[in-house]
C-alpha cells in the first residue's frame, strides 16, 4: 500500500469523527450561550467542507478507485460479524461534496436565523446528529454501518420536526412522518436478515458486483431483497404511494427543512439505490417497477405542487417530483446524470426554502397593491378532478391511515377488553415461563419450535399493539414494551438453538437499563403531577426538561437505537429466523414497527404538545 492510500484510510475516520466530536463539544455550552455553540458548529462545518474536497482531490490522484476501509468489529462470531466499515468511491464522493456545501450554507444561515430562539442549541445540537448519521450511511462500507446512520437520520428528523415541541401540530406530524420512516427502517433490516441467509456471511458494498448474478438459483431470495431496497427507497425519498409524509415534515424551523427535506434526508432512497445496483441491476422487473413509481411519483407531485397554497408543501412536492425522474435515471443506468440531478435539486430546494419567507414577504406586498381578480373561465370536468384529487393531495395520507395503521389500532383497542387488569398483572410470570419452554423444547423438534415461536412472537405483537393504543397509564404500556421484549427473545430461541449466552446479555442488558431509566423517570414525573394518562397531550418538557431527556434516551434505547448494546444483541438475534421461517418473521418486523412507535407515543404524550397548565402559553391546532 502507497503512502497516499495509508493516508487516506487512516483519514476516512475523520468523516464521522468530525460531527461526533461537534455533537458532543456543543452538548458542554448553555442553551443561551450562541456565539460558542454556532463556533463550534461553523468550525466543524468548515473543516468538513475542506476535508471533503482534500480527501476526493487525494482519491482522484491515487486513481479514483473505490476503497473499502475496516475499521472495528463491534461483534464477531464464526458465521457472524457485526463490523463498522468504511467505503468510498464515487457516489460517495458526490454525496459528500454536496452535503458539505450545504451543511456549511445552512449552518451558516441558521446561526442568524435562530437568533435568540429558545431551542438555538437543541437545534444546532440535532443537526450536528444529522451530520453524523448523513456521513454514517453515505461512507457506510457494509449494511450494519449503513443501518446505524439510517436509525440516528430518523430519530433527527423527528426532533426536528417536533422543534416547536408546545404546538399540537409539529408533534403529531412528527409522529406522522416516524411511522412512515418506521417502515422504511424495517424494510432495510429485512433486506439485511435475508442477505445473511443467501450469503451466509456478512457482505460489504465492494463485493456486490456479482452477489445476484451469482445466486440465480436462489431466485426467490434476491427478489425478496429486492423488493425490500425498493420499499425502503420509496419510503425514506417519499414516493407514490408514501408521498404524504414530505409536507408534514415541514414543521420545523425553515432551514431544517431545506437540509433534510429539501436537499440531503429526503434523497437518501435515491443513494441506497445507487449502492445496492450491482445487486438488482440484471432483475428486469425492478427497473420496471422504479420507472413506474417515479412517473407516477412525478405526475401527482407536479399536478399537487401546482395548487397548494403553501410555499413549503409546493417546494415539498416539487423535490418529490424531481425524485421521481432521479428513479427512473437510475433504472435506466444513467448513474452519472441521475447524481447531476441530485446535486442540482438539492442546491435548487435548498435555495427556494431559504428564501421562502422573503419571497413571501414581496408576494404579499404585491397582492396588497396590484392584487387583479382572475378573469372567470369554463373549467372542464376533467380539470375540475384532478384539481380535486391534487388539493387534496390525492387523499394518500387518509388512504394510508385508514388501511395501514388504522386497523392495527383497532386490533389494539379490541385487545384492551380481552386483556383484563387482572389478566395484566399475570404476565410478568407469562413471559419467564415463555421463556423457560422456549429453552426446554428438544433440538431436533423444528415443528414445535415454530409453532412456540409464532404463538410467542404473536403474544409480543399483541403487547405492543395494546400499547400502541392504550390511553389509560403510561406506566403500563411501558411495561408491556418490556415484557413483548421477553416473548421476542423467547420466540426466537424456540426456532434456535445456537443463541449465545453473550447475545441474550447483550439484547437482554441494553433492554433492562432502558426500561429501569424509564420506569424511574416516569415513577417520578407522577410523583409530581399524579397525571401519567396517555388519552392527552401533557407537555412536561416545560417544566421538566431533564425527565423528558432522560426518558427521550430510554424509549429510543427500548426500541434498540444504536446507543446500547440491545442494538447489536437484536441484530445478531434476528439473523437465528431462517429464510423458510416467512410467519415468525413477518411477526418479528411488526413487532419491530410498532415496538418504536409504541415507545416514541408515551414520550410524545407525557412530555410534548400544549402544557396542559393554563399559566403556560398555548398555540391554537391549526397553528
Amino acid at each position: 500500500m502507497s503512502p497516499l492510500e495509508q493516508m487516506l484510510s487512516r483519514s476516512i475516520l475523520l468523516f464521522v469523527a468530525i460531527p461526533l466530536a461537534a455533537f458532543g463539544m456543543s452538548l458542554l455550552w448553555k442553551n443561551k450561550d450562541e456565539k460558542p455553540i454556532a463556533a463550534i458548529v461553523l468550525m466543524s462545518k468548515g473543516l468538513y467542507l475542506a476535508t471533503a474536497l482534500t480527501f476526493a482531490l487525494l482519491w482522484m490522484v491515487d486513481g479514483a478507485i473505490a476503497r473499502h476501509y475496516h475499521v472495528i468489529d463491534l461483534y464477531r462470531t464464526s458465521d457472524f460479524v457485526f463490523a463498522f466499515d468504511l467505503y468510498y468511491d464515487g457516489i460517495t464522493a458526490v454525496f459528500s461534496i454536496v452535503g458539505a456545501i450545504l451543511f456549511f450554507l445552512v449552518s451558516t444561515f441558521s446561526k442568524y436565523y435562530m437568533h435568540r430562539d429558545e431551542g438555538y442549541k437543541r437545534f444546532f445540537n440535532t443537526i450536528l446528529l444529522f451530520a453524523l448519521g448523513y456521513n454514517m450511511i453515505i461512507f457506510s462500507g457494509n449494511f450494519e454501518t449503513m443501518f446505524i446512520g439510517w436509525e440516528i437520520i430518523g430519530l433527527s428528523s423527528f426532533l426536528l420536526i417536533a422543534f416547536y415541541r408546545n404546538r399540537y401540530l409539529p408533534v403529531k406530524n412528527a409522529f406522522k412522518v416516524l411511522s412512515n420512516y418506521r417502515i422504511s427502517d424495517v424494510a432495510l433490516m429485512m433486506a439485511m436478515w435475508m442477505l445473511h441467509h443467501l450469503t451466509h456471511r456478512n457482505i460489504r458494498f465492494d463485493e456486490f458486483a456479482d452477489l445476484a448474478s451469482g445466486n440465480i438459483s436462489k431466485s426467490g431470495m434476491v427478489a425478496f431483497i429486492a423488493g425490500m431496497f425498493l420499499l425502503a427507497a420509496i419510503v425514506k425519498s417519499a414516493q407514490f404511494p408514501f408521498s404524504s409524509w414530505l409536507p408534514r415534515a415541514m414543521e420545523g424551523p425553515t432551514s431544517s427543512s431545506a437540509i433534510f427535506y429539501g436537499s440531503l434526508s429526503v434523497h437518501i432512497g435515491v443513494f441506497l439505490l445507487l449502492r445496492t445496483h450491482p445487486f438488482w441491476e440484471s432483475i428486469p422487473w425492478m427497473k420496471y417497477a422504479l420507472i413506474f413509481f417515479g412517473a407516477l411519483t412525478s405526475i401527482t407531485a407536479t399536478l399537487t405542487a401546482r395548487v397548494q397554497a403553501t410555499v413549503k408543501t409546493q417546494i415539498a412536492y416539487s423535490s418529490a417530483a424531481q425524485i421521481g425522474l432521479i428513479f427512473i435515471e437510475v433504472a435506466l443506468g444513467f448513474h452519472t446524470l441521475a447524481l447531476i440531478h441530485f446535486a442540482g435539486n438539492a442546491f435548487l430546494r435548498t435555495y427556494q426554502l431559504l428564501v421562502s419567507p422573503s419571497v413571501l414577504n414581496y408576494l404579499v406586498h404585491q397582492q396588497y397593491f396590484h392584487d387583479r381578480s382572475p378573469l372567470g373561465k369554463f373549467v372542464s370536468k376533467w380539470k375540475a378532478t384532478l384539481y380535486v384529487l391534487s388539493i387534496r393531495e390525492w387523499e394518500l395520507d387518509g388512504i394510508l391511515f385508514r388501511h395501514v395503521w388504522n386497523p392495527f389500532k383497532r386490533i389494539g383497542n379490541r385487545l384492551q377488553r380481552i386483556y383484563h387488569p387482572s389478566l395484566m398483572a399475570l404476565f410478568p410470570l407469562k413471559a419467564m415461563l415463555a421463556f423457560l419452554v422456549s429453552g426446554a423444547i428438544p433440538d431436533d423438534d423444528s415443528y414445535s419450535g415454530q409453532i412456540f415461536a409464532v404463538i410467542f412472537i404473536s403474544i409480543a405483537l399483541s403487547l405492543l399493539l395494546y400499547a400502541f393504543s392504550y390511553r389509560h397509564s403510561a406506566i403500563q404500556a411501558w411495561n408491556n414494551l418490556a415484557m413483548a421484549h421477553v416473548f421476542m427473545i423467547a420466540g426466537v430461541e424456540s426456532i434456535s438453538t445456537e443463541i449465545r449466552l453473550a447475545e441474550l446479555y447483550f439484547y437482554g442488558g441494553g433492554i433492562l437499563a432502558a426500561y429501569l431509566t424509564g420506569m424511574y423517570t416516569l415513577i417520578r414525573i407522577r410523583s409530581i403531577d399524579n397525571d401519567l394518562s396517555l388519552a392527552r397531550y401533557h407537555g412536561y418538557v416545560h417544566t421538566h426538561k431533564g425527565s423528558a431527556l432522560m426518558f427521550l434516551i430510554s424509549a429510543i434505547a427500548m426500541m434498540g437505537f444504536p446507543i446500547t448494546t440491545a442494538f447489536i444483541g437484536i441484530d445478531v438475534l434476528f439473523t437465528y429466523v431462517q429464510a423458510d421461517q416467512i410467519l415468525p418473521a413477518a411477526l418479528m418486523a411488526c413487532c419491530f414497527i410498532f415496538l418504536e412507535l409504541a415507545s416514541v407515543r408515551i414520550f410524545l404524550r407525557i412530555f410534548l404538545g400544549p402544557d396542559k397548565k393554563l399559566y403556560h402559553p398555548v398555540a391554537y391546532r391549526s397553528s
